[in-house]
């Protein structure tokens, strides 16, 4: 049963992509693009910084600060308690999710200048 779901909704996704491919014009996508990448920053950048302000804030509590520990911090996760988890989680969500519109703007922005060039 969840196969159809996902066909039906990959079909209906491709549809949806056909047509508005027709509506948008590449300026247009570009812009919508440029401006999903400035909003994914502005919402990704200063919660991914106290992600990793809190998470090094809660490592040096504990007294087991590794050098370099910023460079992979989701390596430490497994050595929170559900409390100390709980405190990051929200920030860590958030900063992923500003960092996933960031990217996806940004590869509209390119898809949309490139078509423009064509």
């Amino acid at each position: 049963m969840h196969e159809i779901f996902f066909l039906v909704t990959a079909l209906v996704g491709i549809g949806l992509l056909g047509y508005l491919i027709t509506i948008i014009t590449p300026q247009l996508f570009s812009s919508i693009g440029l401006l999903m990448l400035a909003a994914g920053l502005a919402e990704g950048v200063p919660t991914g910084f106290w992600y990793h302000v809190v998470l090094r804030r809660i490592l040096i509590e504990r007294g087991n600060l590794p050098p370099k520990w910023w460079i992979h911090p989701t390596r430490h996760h497994a050595q929170l308690s559900p409390d100390e988890h709980r405190r990051i989680r929200l920030w860590f969500v958030l900063g992923g999710i500003g960092y996933a519109i960031a990217l996806a703007g940004g590869l509209a922005a390119i898809v949309g200048l490139l078509i423009q060039r064509l």
